[in-house]
């Protein structure tokens, strides 16, 4: 999946990836952490890596169903996933979709809060640290972290589920591959150390099934 394909494959796969996303409660862990945040509108959110999209559209239904005012942002270094995100967005959505490079990009406005969901596995150690550093520098209020834990039991029932379900040929191998190159709790202290950030500056906690999750709320 990090390697090129054509949009109409690239297409076909976020969309698997968003059906299983959704199918095992992959959005529980960021409405959570918004959810303890008891936010006042109106506020901006960044989404890095954000691929389909569903899970900043997952955070507009949310936003719109307090009614609270956002200003929502999906940022990815695929060309090809911005366009889709916004193909595949509604019509009344007011989401801004941008291509380009997480650690060259400036926000024209600075989000108060910065999100990444499932990207960090596809970083280098050397290359989450500086996410880590760039999201303590941009984020105004608080960041987090959504990724995947690293465990034998979900990796096989992923690698059995994707072929049951017969989803797209990437998915069924990158899903496995992806629980392979995930983290354990050990690893994120290892990471936030190497940024700068003191144990108590940061939680990290897990979510069934197979979430493990990094929250940082800066002092008012």
């Amino acid at each position: 999946m990090d390697q090129p394909c054509s949009r109409s494959a690239l297409r076909a796969c976020l969309r698997d990836l968003a059906w299983l996303n959704r199918t095992l409660f992959g959005y529980r862990p960021i409405l959570h952490w918004l959810e303890s945040l008891n936010l006042r509108s109106p506020f901006r959110i960044l989404d890095i890596g954000s691929g389909y999209g569903d899970t900043l559209r997952r955070v507009e239904r949310w936003a719109r169903g307090k009614g609270i005012a956002v200003q929502l942002t999906g940022l990815d270094l695929n060309p090809d996933a911005a366009a889709i995100a916004a193909e595949v967005s509604p019509t009344h959505s007011r989401i801004q979709w941008v291509a380009g490079d997480v650690f060259s990009y400036a926000p024209p406005d600075p989000p108060h809060l910065i999100v990444s969901s499932l990207m960090a596995h596809h970083l280098t150690d050397a290359e989450i640290v500086c996410l880590l550093q760039w999201m303590e520098t941009q984020a105004a209020t608080a960041w987090f972290i959504s990724d995947l834990s690293r465990n034998i039991t979900p990796y096989r029932l992923l690698y059995a589920f994707t072929r049951l379900m017969r989803l797209h040929p990437f998915v069924q191998n990158d899903g496995p591959v992806s629980i392979a190159r995930a983290f354990i709790p050990e690893d994120w202290r290892r990471y936030c150390a190497a940024a700068g950030l003191a144990p108590a500056e940061y939680t990290i906690r897990a979510f069934t099934p197979g979430r493990l999750c990094v929250a940082r709320t800066k002092p008012a």
